[in-house]
């Protein structure tokens, strides 16, 4: 069964909004289904550009113009130590290891689902909600985290490190919604970020250029494009630019298929770069996994069959996951797969269940370490 709540009237729910399309009509359902709605918009970045405009402003006013129009109270809170320590200092940490972080999964884990959480609970809600494509079911199990009814906007992914205790106190109101109708409640409602883009990327990035924004932080080390048979192909920005499999700004022209980042060597501040989209050492056959948790509140046993995605937008792979004695996981995958990246999430799933998830580490092919990190 869903979540059925007897008396909406006497439950409080409060909602993160982002000023966005999704945020604003998860607090409009669940005013019109009679619960008593709050508005919390969230500052986690101070991104003032040169000329002193900051798009949190911007989205500040919109989440008031909808709370004034759906008739609920608002408030800003601010998480932006919480984010800098939490989030933004992981991000830099991972990409001076040469790995890909995934800041949103992190966000999710310790901003949105936990600093936020614990102020709504002080403020006496009884749940969150928030704009995610996904849903909740509650069983006598404890509660389900399913994938969201829009297979192109299931948000699952990024939501894969929450725990039981988090998911007890969370509504996902729009998760049995398809955009495109989100979008018509939020023009039949007239609310005024009906017509509102969707924000893309990193939230502290924005629409800033990747490698200009990074070098801020971090001393970029330009060095040696190679191939693994020793053949130099060019000069590289800075390791911490490319990702496995990226083609994109690698410069490499000639004859033949288009060349792709394949590996990383950290000591010698080499971008392994190989030729063509299939190239061999693109493919993996298994990896293992850290930083591991199970949104599910089920038993696992040590070793199981289910299917995963190691990023966003991927179809399910089936895999078999062992789960070693220091808590790591072994996920070996039914057929090859390209370009599994360390630093990105492996999510597990069984049909539509998400059992939760944990950070790629390792990646090896038939049993042999690929050179992707080291």
């Amino acid at each position: 069964m869903t979540r059925e709540i007897k008396d909406p009237s006497k439950t409080r729910v409060v909602v993160g909004m982002s000023g966005g399309v999704d945020s604003s009509v998860t607090a409009h359902v669940l005013k019109e289904q009679g619960y008593e709605v709050i508005g919390i918009f969230m500052k986690n970045w101070d991104d003032t550009d040169e000329n002193g405009f900051c798009t949190a402003t911007e989205d500040y006013e919109d989440v008031i113009k909808v709370c004034n129009q759906i008739g609920i109270p608002y408030y800003a809170v601010n998480f932006e130590k919480q984010y800098w320590d939490k989030v933004f200092s992981y991000f830099l940490e991972e990409y001076k290891a040469g790995r890909t972080p995934n800041p949103d999964v992190m966000c999710n884990k310790e901003i949105k689902f936990k600093a936020f959480l614990e102020h709504a609970l002080r403020l006496g809600a009884d749940y969150v909600a928030t704009g995610h494509y996904a849903r909740i079911e509650e069983t006598d199990d404890g509660v389900k985290m399913l994938r969201g009814v829009d297979n192109n906007k299931d948000q699952t992914y990024f939501l894969n490190q929450l725990s039981q205790e988090q998911l007890s106190h969370v509504m996902f109101p729009i998760g049995d919604i398809e955009k495109p109708r989100v979008r018509e409640i939020a023009e039949e409602a007239g609310l005024a970020t009906a017509k509102k883009k969707d924000s893309t990327g990193i939230c502290f990035i924005g629409e800033r250029n990747f490698k200009e924004f990074l070098s801020q932080y971090l001393p970029a080390q330009p060095g040696n494009m190679e191939t693994f048979d020793g053949r130099v192909m060019g000069k590289h920005d800075g390791l911490m630019y490319y990702t496995l499999g990226q083609r994109h700004g690698l410069g490499i022209g000639g004859d033949g298929e288009p060349w792709f980042a394949i590996g990383k060597d950290l000591k010698r501040n080499v971008l392994y770069v190989g030729q063509g989209f299939h190239h061999d050492k693109l493919y993996s056959t298994s990896l293992t996994a850290v930083k591991t948790s199970f949104t599910t509140n089920r038993e696992m046993p040590t070793k199981f069959n289910c299917t995963a995605k190691f990023r966003y937008r991927q179809t399910d792979v089936p895999v078999e996951v062992e789960i070693l004695e220091d808590g790591r996981w072994n996920v070996t995958f039914s057929e090859a797969t390209r370009a599994i990246t360390p630093g990105q999430s492996v999510v597990l799933y069984d049909g539509d269940e998400c059992l939760g998830g944990a950070t790629i580490d390792e990646v090896f092919k038939n049993g042999e370490k690929l050179t992707y990190v080291g």
